[in-house]
């Protein structure tokens, strides 16, 4: 089951950027008033604070401390206390918590109102009677500097005072270290979640707090994020920026990860890392083969016929891709040079395609791990170094003439089967394992398959050679 700070991860990366505030550190996690209070809520539940309400010894504290504050009404009071044989808090209750912003916009005010009934009886009425108490405890949520210099989230408290003072005195004696312990428990159960490390791949993404701060409704932690290897190495850091970055503007979310635009493409780089891969056309997809070789006819039979049973298909990812966010989709833009070689024995490639495809991106959790599923591709195509179209080799371009060399400058004639092609051996290879289809197995090394071999007798003759099926080995 995946973590909460891997789906925050996830709806991070999503984030279409949006007018709004500024962002320096690598990361920003944005904690709304809301999730502080169900967390403080929880938390006091789980301490059983109601047990330690009904528990106060209530009639030998207030007979130590009458009621004073309202002199008329505070002598009928205290001359009932007088009186009293019995007292005990029948019920107690925490009613709903409030969290709100302070007036300046830097401080989270916590309101945490209590309500009591206590039952008493006394020489002059025989029967128990019951009465209603009220308080409230009123704590803030501050950001200050610890020992070490460093800023960190602190609770101070108080207690409204009563008709009867000693009844704020229990409280605060009794509840009120209840309440810093569940504040305590909440901030680390909070402050926890960046310590979860997001996989990527045999990789890892992981964070650490560089600074918290309370800004109107939220806590916001400012992170600081690095990237390790399979074996624990960092192999690059994300520190805060100098620059001012935008930072989206969540409406009503309890919470929101902001991931800075040099994360985010490092993460995409991790699960779509430049490459190399390399497929025996008629051998592995025979149909797009056929078809391809259709294609080339229709521009010249004599190109068509050079196409042989062993013509390979070679397709190299130049760079990391470039992720482009909308409100609502991804998008991933991908530069992708593909060769096509007539044959396994031939040195040049028969003809040269720039391409830059264009798939939907779909961020999901698998596990513990973030995965990146692409849909479909699209592809405008050019020529590297030659223009817009089609490269096709010296050696082929001398054996065309007039209209039949002009026709490879357009690459339109073959953008269909090209597109088959990508979706065939590339987003398989992109998505996942294609461990199950034996017919889409590909491999990034310069071994290929010739078409009378069998793959397991290949694999027993390639001993030391490694095949790879998406990004894990078969």
């Amino acid at each position: 089951m995946a973590s909460p700070w891997l789906f925050a991860f996830l709806c991070g990366l999503l984030t279409a950027p949006l007018a709004g505030a500024t962002l320096n550190a690598p990361a920003v996690l944005s904690l709304s008033s809301e999730i502080v209070k169900e967390k403080l809520t929880q938390e006091l539940k789980n301490s059983d604070a109601t047990q330690i309400l009904q528990q106060l010894p209530l009639l030998s504290e207030i007979q130590k401390e009458p009621a004073s504050d309202y002199p008329i009404l505070g002598n009928l009071v205290n001359y009932l206390l007088n009186h009293i044989l019995w007292m005990k808090v029948t019920s107690a209750n925490i009613l709903q918590l409030q969290v709100q912003p302070s007036a300046n916009g830097q401080e989270l005010v916590v309101k945490v109102p209590l309500s009591m009934v206590a039952g008493f009886n006394t020489p002059i009425i025989k029967t128990i009677v019951e009465m209603n108490m009220k308080t409230e405890i009123q704590a803030n949520i501050q950001v200050q500097a610890s020992e070490s210099g460093r800023p960190r989230l602190v609770l101070t408290k108080d207690v409204m005072n009563l008709l009867m003072p000693a009844l704020p005195k229990l409280v605060k004696a009794q509840l009120c270290p209840v309440i810093q312990k569940a504040f305590e428990d909440s901030r680390e159960d909070l402050l926890g979640l960046v310590n979860v490390p997001v996989a990527l791949g045999s990789d890892h993404l992981e964070f650490d707090i560089l600074s918290p701060a309370i800004k109107d409704n939220f806590i916001q932690l400012n992170l600081g994020v690095k990237l390790l290897d399979s074996q624990g190495k960092v192999t690059q850091w994300f520190n805060e920026s100098a620059a001012s970055l935008t930072m989206p503007t969540v409406v009503s979310a309890p919470f929101s990860l902001a991931i800075r635009q040099d994360v985010v493409n490092t993460a995409v780089g991790v699960l779509l890392p430049p490459g190399e891969l390399m497929v025996l056309l008629n051998y592995v997809l025979p149909e797009l083969a056929q078809q391809l070789k259709t294609s080339v006819k229709a521009i010249n039979d004599t190109a068509a016929e050079q196409l042989g049973p062993t013509q390979i298909v070679k397709i190299v990812i130049q760079e990391t891709p470039d992720l482009f966010l909308a409100q609502g989709s991804a998008m991933v833009v991908q530069l992708i040079v593909l060769e096509l070689f007539a044959t396994n024995e031939v040195s040049h490639p028969f003809f040269t395609l720039g391409i830059e495809a264009s798939s939907e991106a779909q961020f999901y959790t698998k596990g513990d791990q973030l995965m990146l599923n692409l849909n479909e591709i699209s592809t405008s195509s050019s020529c590297p170094g030659h223009g817009a179209g089609l490269c096709p080799s010296e050696e082929q371009l001398g054996g065309l003439q007039g209209d039949s060399a002009s026709s490879f400058s357009q690459p339109d004639l073959l953008k269909d089967i090209i597109t088959q092609i990508l979706t065939s051996v590339l987003l398989p290879n992109e998505n996942g394992c294609p461990c199950d289809h034996r017919s889409l197995l590909v491999e990034t090394w310069t071994t290929v398959l010739s078409p009378g071999e069998d793959l397991d007798s290949f694999h027993s003759q390639q001993a030391g050679s490694q095949w790879e099926c998406g990004s894990q080995l078969c």
